[in-house]
């Protein structure tokens, strides 16, 4: 079989203003990552804001972010009030990631905005935002794919390849993640729809 010039990466390059600031910056930044943020006591979430927004992320009030989260470029992130970023998580942050008010972001998650296009020869880099709206959560683990908008009050189960946007106030899970039922149904009275399998079989 002829494998063709599917990818040849010597001839892949970074497109220009790709970083959005100067290598030396990014360098900078890397390096503080690796040392006052990381090394920073847990409870030094003032510090840890400030270092991000010394280096150009908007950050809202009351926001926790661990000293164990990975944010590739800080200039490209945004996280509105009082929303928690969890141990060991990473904001592949090659476009925006937008992150609403009052959302959790759990332990080990992986918000990925670049991936590579398979067409191309060069394997050229592709780079999507991510949104995640307000009051949202991801369990641990969670994986969010280039250019996903999960809506304002989705929860995303544990595990979960999110690869499609999902809508507002749903519960969803799976790989690919799918809606499964409207967050609050239980507490509005209304059955939840594993109840409804579980009585449709018995």
């Amino acid at each position: 079989m002829n494998v063709g010039p599917y990818q040849d990466l010597g001839r892949f390059s970074l497109p220009e203003r790709f970083r959005g600031r100067s290598a030396a910056l990014v360098q900078l930044w890397w390096l503080v990552e690796a040392t006052l943020f990381r090394h920073s006591p847990q409870i030094f979430y003032g510090w840890r804001r400030f270092l991000l927004r010394l280096f150009g992320a908007s950050i809202g009030r009351g926001v926790l972010v661990r000293p164990s989260v990975e944010i590739t470029y800080p200039w490209k992130v945004s996280i509105g009030d009082h929303s928690w970023i969890g141990d060991h998580a990473v904001l592949y942050s090659l476009a925006e990631i937008h992150i609403g008010a009052h959302s959790v972001v759990s332990q080990r998650c992986y918000l990925c905005t670049g991936s590579h296009d398979p067409e191309s020869a060069e394997f050229a880099i592709v780079a999507l935002p991510i949104h995640i709206g307000s009051q949202c959560w991801l369990a641990s683990d969670v994986f969010v794919a280039p250019g996903i908008t999960v809506s304002d009050a989705a929860v995303v189960g544990a595990r979960s390849s999110v690869f499609h946007d999902l809508p507002a106030a749903m519960i969803c899970y799976g790989s690919p993640a799918q809606p499964v039922r409207r967050r609050g149904a239980a507490r509005d009275g209304e059955t939840p729809r594993r109840e409804l399998r579980a009585r449709a079989g018995s």
